[in-house]
């Protein structure tokens, strides 16, 4: 059965910001509270705060960026919230945009399939209280975490492509996709995860997608919701590669028409309640275990109060 889970859709400035989401998760069904990347409030420190403040929910990190941290780092990390919060914890990781590993490692990746298997290997390692020694291309590890009873914590990988997803299948416990079309997580993202987790012998790790969401209102405009939720990733060549693959026509040259293109593709989803509920079945029949509602899109140009009046609408809806 598909879960449904909330994302903080904006990058708070103060953690007390968090609170509202953190309540929605802990007063409804909601699965967990989810965040990405942040460099204002970073999300371990945020969430932290959110469980002493009384709001202890599990919490998933989709995703953090592996050029900013050691895996040793990352681990320690994501323990030390799991323990904080006394909830379970979902840490997932991606290697980032090409021009975030420039900045930061002196080069990009030259492959970031073999990156992203070194680094999730080590954290697995030292989560497992395993004395680890990776010695990779990009990962140099070796160290052991002292153990401590603590919370499950889960490793996620980030996934737009084949490649990424069928390393998901063989190292992951949770696949991360972010602005994927049902038909594309059903024809291209599963099946990739299921060849790789046959091949390494193990069960097919659970699938997250974080799915942009926006209800109808007056004067609300799906496409512009669109863009001011997705405009920076319509920049980007693997998310422009993962659309087109996908069946939605983007170019990073024109963001407006990408953004005319992820509500007709599917991308974006819009609508009234029932027609919302209706659209979020596809990716419950294409096999998705946990549908993270996005209301990035209205939060930034409606505002706070429109995205949780939203959000509210949407989980009190799928309750029923």
């Amino acid at each position: 059965m598909t879960s449904y889970s909330v994302l903080v859709p904006f990058l708070p400035r103060r953690p007390e910001q968090l609170l509202p989401y953190a309540g929605l998760v802990h007063w409804t069904q909601a699965e967990r509270l989810w965040q990405g990347q942040a460099l204002l409030v970073e999300p371990h420190q945020g969430f932290a705060y959110a469980a002493g403040s009384g709001f202890r929910v599990p919490m998933g990190l989709g995703v953090t960026l592996m050029p900013l941290r050691h895996p040793f780092e990352a681990a320690l990390q994501a323990r030390s919230l799991a323990m904080t919060t006394g909830q379970p914890v979902t840490a997932g990781f991606g290697p980032g945009a090409k021009s975030l590993q420039q900045s930061l490692l002196g080069a990009p990746y030259a492959s970031p399939l073999t990156a992203a298997r070194e680094y999730l290997t080590a954290v697995r390692g030292l989560l497992a209280h395993e004395v680890v020694d990776v010695k990779g291309e990009y990962v140099s590890c070796h160290g052991s975490l002292p153990p401590f009873p603590a919370p499950p914590v889960e490793i996620g990988l980030g996934v737009l492509r084949p490649g990424m997803a069928r390393l998901a299948g063989e190292i992951a416990d949770v696949a991360i996709t972010w602005l994927t079309p049902a038909v594309y997580l059903r024809d291209v993202v599963l099946p990739a995860m299921r060849a790789g987790a046959e091949a390494a012998g193990r069960p097919v790790p659970r699938l997250t997608a974080m799915v942009p969401v926006a209800l109808k209102h007056p004067g609300h405009v799906p496409a512009d919701l669109a863009l001011a939720s997705n405009a920076a990733h319509l920049k980007v060549p693997h998310y422009i590669d993962m659309l087109r693959r996908a069946g939605v026509d983007v170019e990073g040259a024109n963001p407006a028409a990408g953004a005319r293109a992820l509500v007709d593709g599917g991308a974006f989803l819009s609508g009234d309640t029932d027609q919302l509920l209706e659209k979020l079945k596809a990716y419950e029949a294409a096999g998705v275990d946990e549908v993270v509602l996005n209301l990035t899109g209205v939060y930034n140009l409606v505002g706070a109060q429109a995205a949780t009046a939203d959000l509210k609408t949407l989980l009190t809806a799928l309750a029923q």
